[in-house]
């Protein structure tokens, strides 16, 4: 037997539960409770003292033993489960667990960490044990069965749609290795132009001219350009590493329609649920924005900067019941993007916003980002902040919007009308405005507006 088997054996037998007593005084909220501390090759159990001879157990991560652990949960009367979110190891007992009838929470791993001192398995799961029966723990927010498996198909896109990015950049060091500059005359070589040029080299084609005259008409730079940038040293070495290129790129363009495709039928099983509680039956719909605004009732695409990519995105995160967060300023705090409060002595001493692996969070950072050259009132508003707070917080903070935005949407099912960058732009002006007057009284002064002319003469 190895030294760790040994000491993890030693742990087991000579532990004591005054090691992790919490005081006397709390009350018991769970009193049928049990704490699993995960791992990859088996998790450890602890169930109350009296509930079985041995109230802490070991379970292999095979599904069999987890069908035997949660059997054993059952004999000793446990009712609600709570265990860290490890990985993604959580994922096979949470879900056997739940379909076991069990109420099962997962909790971040930074919220249970135990007061410095020993740590073992089994200290882990005790700890977890007894802070869930004094109801001290809080789960985290996990959506409804149907919205996991969309999220796990639009996850499965943005693989494939990072994966074929990577060949983009090889089909580019290719060209440039036989120095024809495409990428220099055309904004996007997987677009139509630059896709028929290349495919075009690919089969054998080499005349510039020949290859310039694919160009399709949008094309900002006209053929004699294209042709200039097209005339290289065609080496076979790099036709051939451009042909591969080329061949994953389309391979994994045909799993990205696999996956809108499995993502269309994941939707329009919500749009099935919707419509089958009134009797209606429903035309299912035919594309990705027809089937998200059916699902959640709202058309988030109606938001500046967000676009049906990033609202299948944020659906897939957070669903599209915003009854976990009170208010819209829970649900941006979850999403991290609220300033952070780290208070000592009543000084702060920081106030940046936490540091959360949100996907939804990402999707609005990048429409905030999107709107740089916006002319809507949310564009106004993120030049307005990123001149006095710099790109960074102004991002962060225009992402706050839209999140309030979201919520609102989905949680009153109302549209979204742009007030316009005129409007915007006026209503601030009034606030600064109001703003100075009140300075200016409180003073001693008051603040007169001067008419164009004055305005004129002021300036010459």
């Amino acid at each position: 037997m190895s030294a760790g088997k040994t000491l993890r054996k030693s742990l087991k037998n000579s532990f004591k539960e005054e090691d992790v007593n919490l005081p006397k005084h709390l009350k018991h909220i769970n009193l049928h409770a049990a704490g699993i501390d995960i791992g990859s090759r088996s998790h450890f159990v602890a169930v109350p003292e009296g509930s079985c001879d041995k109230p802490v157990q070991e379970f292999e991560s095979f599904t069999d033993d987890l069908q035997r652990m949660a059997d054993w949960l059952i004999s000793c009367g446990v009712t609600t489960v709570v265990m860290e979110s490890t990985g993604i190891y959580w994922i096979p007992p949470f879900e056997i667990l739940e379909s076991k009838g069990l109420v099962v929470k997962l909790v971040n791993a930074r919220h249970v960490k135990n007061v410095p001192g020993r740590k073992s398995d089994v200290l882990d799961c005790q700890w977890l044990q007894q802070l869930h029966t004094y109801g001290l723990l809080e789960g985290a927010f996990r959506p409804t069965e149907q919205v996991c498996a969309l999220r796990v198909y639009v996850r499965q896109r943005m693989t494939q749609v990072r994966y074929s990015s990577s060949h983009i950049q090889h089909m580019q060091k290719a060209m440039a290795q036989m120095n024809l500059q495409l990428t220099n005359v055309v904004e996007d070589i997987t677009g139509k132009t630059g896709m028929l040029i290349i495919r075009a080299i690919l089969g054998g084609e080499r005349n510039p001219l020949a290859l310039a005259g694919m160009r399709d008409r949008r094309c900002k730079n006209s053929e004699e350009t294209i042709a200039r940038s097209l005339r290289g040293n065609f080496r076979a070495e790099h036709l051939f590493s451009l042909k591969q290129a080329v061949e994953i790129y389309d391979f994994y363009q045909g799993k990205i329609e696999e996956c809108d495709q499995a993502i269309l039928s994941q939707l329009t099983l919500f749009d099935a649920v919707s419509s089958s509680a009134d009797g209606t039956d429903t035309k299912p719909p035919t594309t990705l924005s027809d089937a998200l605004q059916r699902m959640s009732g709202v058309d988030l695409t109606q938001i500046d900067g967000i676009g049906t990519e990033n609202a299948l995105k944020i659906i897939a995160e957070i669903g599209v019941d915003m009854s976990p967060w009170k208010t819209g300023k829970h649900f941006a705090s979850w999403l991290g993007l609220c300033p952070g409060t780290k208070i000592s002595g009543g000084k702060v001493l920081n106030s940046k916003s936490k540091h959360v692996a949100n996907r939804a969070a990402a999707a609005l950072r990048m429409a905030a980002f999107s709107l740089s050259n916006s002319k809507s009132a949310l564009g106004a508003y993120l030049r307005r902040l990123r001149s006095r707070l710099g790109a960074p917080k102004a991002i962060t903070a225009t992402a706050h919007k839209l999140a309030r935005l979201v919520y609102a949407m989905l949680k009153n099912g109302t549209a979204y009308v742009d007030a316009g960058q005129k409007y915007y732009e006026e209503r601030y002006r009034g606030r600064v405005v109001q703003n100075l007057k009140r300075k200016a009284q409180e003073f001693g002064y008051a603040l007169v507006e001067i008419s164009e002319l004055q305005q004129n003469k002021i300036n010459t």
